[in-house]
């Protein structure tokens, strides 16, 4: 074994002189474009196979309109919610800290339109329960009914933040015994349009697992999930409406009815001996999708701090989210934090970028010697590669280490974008003359900036050409590398400016690290 590896006419060695012969014909460069089409390749895919594949159900019942004219309207308040409710529907929810646009003063309202609503309800066996235009008497936060059975129905609507509990305590006084079983439905247009790359639709937490059905497949399909636990609900680029039935075997179902959405959960019925009480607890969340509010709430709704998509790269995107988050709290700008974490990720890849520009450098360095051996050896491809590698060897550098950086950066682009496109923060969040940095710069100035900067870097990064190689490879190369500048900024000009702003920001780090590098190896 070790007379093999260290044997210099080793198929090993064969091997991997052809490949470095190769790769050198094609110039260091073109390693650079080759991964820039597996870069822009990519980004497609990601918006393609974007949202997980479901399987489909039958279709269930259809929804019908209720005249709730004569049924009174209360509100539910909290700190964060104001919500109106009317019999057993909660609807026009205002979101107190969050306003439609940086310049209005109106604040956010989920639920608002015209039968857009959740409805917390009991289906009984044995006896009659409220419907959604039953009348119930107030008291406080406390609604009564009982029908004509002497079953009596008590519900508590209690807001705590985001969420809204409903406790139903049902006491049987008819003299049998009865059967309650609690369900809970959401019903919505989609009327919230969410950026690209962004999984907007129903979702359902099934068995540990959360399920996404985005609208396209809502409008073809009814799906329906069996579970013990779990929730169901709707959720859109910053904000998310579930419900959880605090009981076991829940059957849910997602579909569409004419022109509505609507979720459908319900539980395993509840035996309720004369004489008896049985609670049912429900609990609502209305809010943001913000990763620190859903985890605060995981207690009473599980499952619901993992309805946020991440993407591939869910492992760097939410320490990223987290570490911007923070910046921002110090700094209070969310432009001015994410330079700053650009800059500490670029310094974090120092070692890495150094290694790749001195190996770069030395590429260059070594062209003339590549062009006399090539040369020299043309008609002994053998002795060709032979020679090759020990040039290499010699500068102690290889062709494909440039490349490395590059292929650290690309995870990380994909892992921000999808950070800044889920982050609540990040809506309305204004630097300079950008009002909201999740979306595209109005003016493009960032990503003609970013085009600029890349240009200047791309033509430091670029060696220089002699008379004699005008039209090998690596010329051709470094032709076709002119408008990938243009390309960028074209692809960039749509994308949200805090991802371009990270670019942009990349871009010019990395060339001050290279002017860096050079008056070093001066």
């Amino acid at each position: 074994m070790v007379q093999y590896m260290d044997n210099k006419n080793s198929g090993f060695n064969m091997w991997n002189a052809n490949r470095a012969a190769t790769q050198q014909k094609k110039s260091p460069f073109s390693g650079f474009l080759w991964w820039t089409l597996v870069f822009v390749a990519a980004w497609w895919l990601v918006g393609v196979f974007m949202s997980p594949q479901q399987s489909a159900q039958t279709s269930v019942t259809t929804l019908t309109t209720a005249d709730l004219s004569s049924v009174p309207v209360s509100s539910a308040a909290s700190d964060k919610i104001t919500a109106s409710i009317q019999g057993l529907r909660i609807s026009d929810v205002v979101l107190s800290d969050y306003t439609v646009s940086p310049d209005s003063e109106d604040n956010v309202v989920l639920l608002g339109s015209e039968n857009n609503f959740i409805e917390v309800g009991l289906l009984s066996t044995g006896t009659t329960a409220p419907v959604s235009t039953t009348v119930w008497n107030q008291t406080g936060s406390s609604y009564t009914w009982r029908n004509s059975d002497g079953v009596e129905f008590v519900r508590t609507v209690t807001p705590d933040g985001y969420t809204i509990t409903i406790t139903d305590t049902v006491t049987n006084r008819s003299g049998h015994d009865v059967a309650i079983a609690p369900y809970a439905r959401i019903m919505r247009d989609n009327d919230m349009k969410s950026a690209s790359g962004v999984a907007s639709g129903a979702i359902a937490y099934v068995n540990s697992d959360t399920e996404s059905i985005p609208w396209a497949k809502l409008d073809k399909k009814s799906y329906a999930y069996s579970t013990t636990t779990g929730f169901a609900g709707f959720a859109d680029q910053y904000w998310e409406t579930v419900v959880s039935i605090d009981a076991n075997d829940q059957t849910i179902r997602v579909k569409k009815s004419d022109d509505k959405y609507s979720t459908d959960s319900a539980a395993a019925a509840i035996p309720v001996a004369n004489g008896a009480t049985a609670t049912i607890t429900t609990n609502i969340f209305t809010g943001p999708r913000d990763q620190t509010i859903l985890d605060s709430i995981e207690s009473k709704i599980p499952g619901i701090s993992e309805t946020i998509d991440y993407g591939w790269f869910w492992f760097l995107a939410q320490p990223m989210l987290w570490v911007l988050n923070g910046i921002h709290h110090i700094v209070m700008n969310y432009g001015i934090a994410i330079i700053i974490m650009t800059i500490l990720l670029r310094l974090l890849m120092w070692p890495l970028t150094r290694k790749s520009y001195v190996s770069m450098a030395a590429m260059q360095k070594m062209q003339p010697e590549m062009q006399r051996i090539q040369k020299l050896y043309a008609n002994d491809k053998m002795r060709l590669q032979m020679e090759m590698m020990k040039l290499y060897q010699t500068h102690k550098t290889s062709p494909m280490s440039g490349c490395l950086p590059m292929l650290i950066q690309i995870p990380i682009f994909f892992a921000l974008y999808k950070a800044l496109l889920v982050s609540v923060q990040m809506r309305n969040a204004h630097f300079l003359w950008i009002s909201d940095l999740s979306a595209m710069d109005p003016y493009f100035i960032l990503p003609i900036l970013m085009g600029a900067t890349m240009f200047l870097q791309q033509r430091l990064q670029s060696p220089k050409l002699s008379a004699g190689n005008t039209n090998d490879i690596a010329a051709q190369t470094q032709r076709m590398m002119r408008w990938m500048p243009i390309l960028f900024t074209v692809m960039f000009a749509w994308m949200p400016a805090g991802l371009v702003l990270y670019w942009t920001v990349s871009n010019i780090f990395s060339i001050i690290q290279m002017q860096i590098i050079k008056r070093k190896s001066k």
